[in-house]
């Protein structure tokens, strides 16, 4: 099994992808200000196999299509979306998020946690824009420093693994530049980093190696993992996700 089929093994188990959780994702609805009863139209861009497209369902009346460019993600998707009732208010789609098949102004919402990464983040801001109504909304959540300097070892690794990472001034002005106006941000705290996200995927770990015959290609993932959530215990006061709210201007 290729690497790409080891980490979708891995990952696609756990409730999330990425940091976040639900009272997170619950805060960044209300800072948004979305009204809960108005018919929306919303993309959740990178959703994984997910947990927010849920929790949008569940919140909003809206009709939310569910953007992954993996089919294994999409199929937990839909099993969860069935076992909540939510199934009737999420389309799932398997694209790339950088190929998006909807119209100029489409869409109300542009939701996006712990993925816009992928393609960037000023790429993703400045090319989903166009598929908002005038006055739409994104949310998306970016990795992001905390402080204005870091260890050394932990901005090597970082610069290494996503180049664009920086400080949230940077972040909105990238919004600013782009035709956005922000509105709101928080921090994501570290209950969202280790019990929603790292403890879950640590307790897969040893599954996952006899899953796959404790190959060196899985024992390598597992360590890079690891490493990852080292680098984090030893030096979250400097890094975190930071969920940014915006608002398309005229």
């Amino acid at each position: 099994m290729d690497d790409y089929k080891l980490l979708i093994d891995l990952h696609k188990e756990g409730h999330r992808q990425g940091p976040g959780g639900d009272a997170e994702t619950e805060l960044a609805l209300n800072l948004a200000m979305i009204d809960r009863a108005e018919p929306l139209k919303i993309a959740d861009i990178g959703c994984g196999t997910g947990a927010s497209t849920i929790l949008l369902a569940r919140f909003l009346n809206a009709r939310i299509t569910a953007v992954d460019f993996l089919q294994d993600f999409l199929d937990v998707l839909e099993q969860r979306a069935e076992s909540t009732g939510m199934a009737e208010k999420i389309s799932p789609l398997a694209r790339s998020m950088d190929d998006l098949p909807f119209a100029d102004e489409e869409l109300d919402v542009i939701w996006s946690e712990g993925a816009i990464y992928n393609i960037g983040f000023e790429n993703g801001v400045a090319n989903w824009r166009r598929y908002l109504k005038a006055g739409g909304l994104l949310v998306a959540s970016e990795i992001t420093w905390l402080t204005d300097s870091r260890p050394t070892e932990l901005q090597n690794h970082w610069d290494n693994e996503y180049p664009e990472i920086d400080v949230a001034s940077a972040k909105i002005r990238v919004l600013e530049k782009h035709g956005y106006s922000p509105i709101g941000y928080f921090v994501l705290p570290e209950r969202c980093w280790m019990d929603q996200y790292y403890r879950p995927m640590q307790a897969r770990f040893e599954d996952f190696l006899n899953r796959n015959g404790n190959s060196e290609e899985a024992r390598t993932i597992v360590a890079a993992e690891q490493r990852e959530i080292e680098l984090y215990e030893r030096y979250k006061a400097h890094i975190s996700y930071g969920v940014y709210i915006a608002k398309k201007t005229e």
